[in-house]
């Protein structure tokens, strides 16, 4: 399959099953609330080594949220429950709770919850205060700059982690280029994130390694610097491979961000130094969602 002169090899990208939750943070303006929303999703690339993946949704003005005042919404996003849980509460307590004029609220309903301000209403030290509005309970933690407001839950729902897809560029620049297109474009939908740093992924990793107790390691079978050893899958053309992994709530926004970003992408075409597009898996033998490339393009293909 070719866009735009770049071919789209004929794989597939490799996702997981995992837990997610959703919560809108609101402050007194965009700054506070985005402030917060950022502390509390750093260090949130990779549930390999951070335990949860997290980042902005989009922002939300006043008439969208629940009290009226701009805010951020925020996908979280574990392989467990218990997890997803430990790793919200902490980052509530230690980030929003801690931001100047900030609030928290649910940002997904459903019969699974999981704490919210359930716990951290005990930073109130006995003085915190409840009120039931709506059949939801909210608390009301006084803090230095007034109080802090946080609904007592927020739902947990399934989600799909580690959809993916390469860029292959001929220099580190095009390959910046191209990844930052694809970002732009896949920032803008609701429903996903992109967990790493900026979006991109430079590091792209493998199963495995060959020293004792590390789970993963890079993936050189993608690394320009070893394109003389056996296993490389880049042809001598590519000076820089790129990674945009996505997290979605479901398999479907998966997919449409997917497409998304492999769209901007062709659309510099081959002018602009890109080669193709690729994506990772495990074989299939770990993931349960696999998302086929010449899928999700469809009738996108041509010379």
């Amino acid at each position: 399959m070719v866009i735009n002169g770049v071919e789209i090899e004929n794989t597939f990208a490799e996702a997981f099953d995992m837990k997610a939750t959703r919560i809108i943070i609101t402050a007194i303006n965009f700054k506070w609330a985005r402030h917060a929303a950022v502390t509390m999703t750093g260090f949130a690339t990779s549930v390999i080594g951070c335990g949860v993946e997290a980042g902005i949704e989009r922002m939300m003005h006043s008439d969208e949220t629940p009290d009226g005042r701009p805010g951020v919404a925020v996908l979280l996003f574990a392989t467990s429950g218990k997890v997803l849980t430990k790793q919200l509460e902490t980052r509530v307590g230690q980030c929003v709770l801690t931001c100047p004029t900030t609030a928290v609220f649910a940002g997904t309903e459903g019969e699974e919850r999981i704490p919210l301000g359930k716990h951290v209403r005990y930073f109130g030290d006995g003085y915190q205060v409840s009120k039931i509005i709506g059949g939801k309970r909210f608390w009301r933690v006084p803090v230095m700059d007034g109080e802090f407001l946080c609904e007592e839950t927020t739902g947990k729902t399934q989600a799909v982690g580690g959809g993916n897809f390469l860029v292959l560029a001929r220099t580190v620049s095009q390959a910046l280029l191209a990844s930052e297109a694809a970002i732009d474009a896949i920032y803008h939908l609701p429903h996903c994130i992109m967990p790493f740093p900026g979006g991109g992924v430079r590091s792209g990793s493998k199963v495995g390694s060959k020293y004792k107790g590390l789970f993963a390691s890079t993936n050189d079978s993608y690394c320009p610097t070893l394109k003389g050893l056996k296993g490389s899958r880049l042809t001598p053309d590519v000076g820089s491979a790129m990674e945009i992994v996505i997290d979605g709530l479901t398999a479907a926004d998966v997919k449409h961000a997917m497409r998304t970003g492999i769209h901007a992408v062709c659309s510099l075409g081959t002018a602009e130094g890109i080669v193709g597009i690729t994506a990772t898996n495990f074989g299939g033998k770990l993931g349960a969602h696999h998302f086929h490339l010449w899928e999700i393009m469809g009738d996108s293909a041509g010379t």
